[in-house]
């Protein structure tokens, strides 16, 4: 007998029997701290230890996502394993892939034939061998013809059953259904007749094959409504609510075909076990590097602009707590003119990204507004309807000197702009999610560039050996720039 017997429950769950002391011992090995738990008004209410663990001592069951890490525990223990989750064997390879896009798919971009790339190719083939999987590939790496043509091969594979593609805003919802429109402008699978998008109160039920639906429609639906899918799509899901993207993933219990895409982890290991359990192991499809190297994104390049100030602005705010310090910097004026200055100054079209509406991102838009009367200026934040955000993407898209004033939250992920040759962090972040999320914004090439700047404002108000809060977060940021080996200069501007 072995000492561990790994079963399947369902395409949810597996359950690991084994005596109550290696139980112990595993458990102990998948339970990991929350970052910043202790933040957390649970936490500081001593209702919670700030701890997740992802496997249940009592019902012995874990994420089936999760298989892999079961049988890694057991082989550095020496443990002797039953697996009765039999893994898939491959049954596609990369030339029948080829074919298949080539001959079935037909894939159309502004009503030209397109091929897709390498890694597309790899990313495709890997998920329908896997049948679950995270694909890790970045911002302009073609997510969206990588799900639409796995979308194509599932609609015979899972019968009656539908399939669904889950999102987190809006705009990608509309995106999305775009962009299949535009796959499929020249074949026989049409969109409108195939696709349901799901926002905004619209009907949650259709007899089409595909939903297209942010998470925040459907997360709080019966278990009964998640029986009709055979096969779910999570597009950008390391921005769903932990709670809400376990609760759709959950409720999908005859559900084999998972695959979820993101452009960025975060160097968190919960987060990333998590959403590995929920879908599959990571696969890493390409990076931004990569990609820049073969022509595919624009060339990056990046000047870091450290402002100075005087001594009697950081005495003002020396140790004081970080969000005091965020208030004291986004309502500097000084600071504001300068930013309002280089959005004036500089050519082409230009994203500046804001994390507080009220208290930053409608100053800074009045103010450049008011400043730049020869460019469009244009502001997206979170109660910007889809409708108008699609209008002004697409007047970007075509304009050669406008100004986008735009919430992180928004436009991080969401909106896809081809035409942006400036991006400026005119607010502080650490978050390798969205200082990644956020350049890849402007990466993508286009008729009018082949390059992006990107001007990282951060404020240095040392003194002597205390660093302040929003330094620390440029030096972390620092530190993405040079794992993913991007090229930048840091420039010391005194105000």
């Amino acid at each position: 007998m072995s000492d561990i017997e790994i079963n399947k429950v369902d395409s949810v769950d597996i359950k690991v029997i084994c005596d109550r002391g290696l139980a112990k011992e595993m458990s102990d090995y998948f339970t990991f701290a929350v970052p910043n738990h202790q933040y957390t008004p649970a936490y500081k209410n001593k209702l919670w230890d700030g701890q997740i663990r992802l496997y249940n001592i009592h019902t012995q069951k874990m994420y089936y996502g999760l298989l892999d890490y079961v049988l890694k525990f057991a082989a550095e223990r020496k443990y002797s394993v039953t697996n009765n989750c039999l893994p898939t064997t491959s049954i596609i390879s990369e030339k029948d892939v080829r074919q298949y896009v080539k001959e079935i798919i037909k894939p159309m971009s502004g009503g030209n034939t397109i091929k897709p790339h390498d890694h597309q190719i790899n990313a495709i083939t890997h998920a329908i061998n896997k049948e679950r999987c995270l694909l890790l590939s970045p911002t302009g790496s073609g997510k969206s013809l990588i799900i639409y043509t796995l979308i194509r091969y599932y609609e015979s594979i899972v019968n009656d059953k539908k399939i669904l593609i889950v999102v987190p805003t809006t705009g990608l919802v509309s995106q999305m259904y775009n962009d299949f429109r535009d796959y499929s402008s020249k074949n026989k699978w049409d969109v409108e007749s195939n696709c349901h998008t799901i926002f905004s109160g619209q009907d949650k039920q259709t007899n089409k094959k595909v939903f297209i639906s942010t998470w925040q429609s459907i997360h709080k639906l019966p278990a009964k409504y998640f029986e009709q899918f055979g096969a779910v799509f999570g597009d950008e899901c390391h921005l769903f609510k932990a709670k809400s993207l376990t609760n759709i993933m959950s409720q999908l219990k005859d559900c084999p075909y998972r695959v979820g895409t993101t452009g960025t982890l975060d160097d968190s290991q919960t987060h990333k076990l998590v959403i590995e359990g929920l879908f599959g192991r990571v696969f890493n499809v390409t990076t931004t590097k990569h990609l820049i190297d073969k022509n595919l994104l624009s060339k990056l390049d990046i000047d870091c602009l450290n402002l100075q100030y005087n001594i009697n602005d950081i005495q003002e705010v020396k140790r004081i707590p970080y969000q005091d310090e965020i208030k004291w910097i986004i309502g500097n004026e000084k600071r504001n003119t300068f930013i309002t200055n280089l959005c004036c100054g500089i050519k082409g079209n230009t994203l500046l990204l804001f994390n507080y509406v009220e208290l930053h991102g409608i100053p800074l838009y009045e103010s450049i507004k008011k400043a730049c009367p020869d460019k469009k200026v244009f502001m997206i934040h979170g109660g910007t309807e889809t409708d108008q955000r699609e209008e002004i993407r697409h007047i970007m898209d075509n304009e050669e000197n406008a100004i986008l004033v735009a919430s992180y939250g928004t436009c991080s992920t969401g909106i896809n702009i081809k035409n942006i040759h400036n991006i400026i962090f005119s607010s502080p972040s650490k978050s390798v999610i969205r200082v990644l999320q956020s350049i890849g914004r402007g990466l993508r090439i286009s008729d009018t560039k082949d390059s992006v700047k990107l001007y990282d404002i951060s404020d240095n108000l040392q003194y002597k050996k205390y660093i302040n809060h929003t330094m620390k977060h440029f030096n972390e940021r620092i530190k993405i720039y040079n794992k993913e080996n991007f090229s930048y200069e840091i420039i010391k501007i005194r105000l």
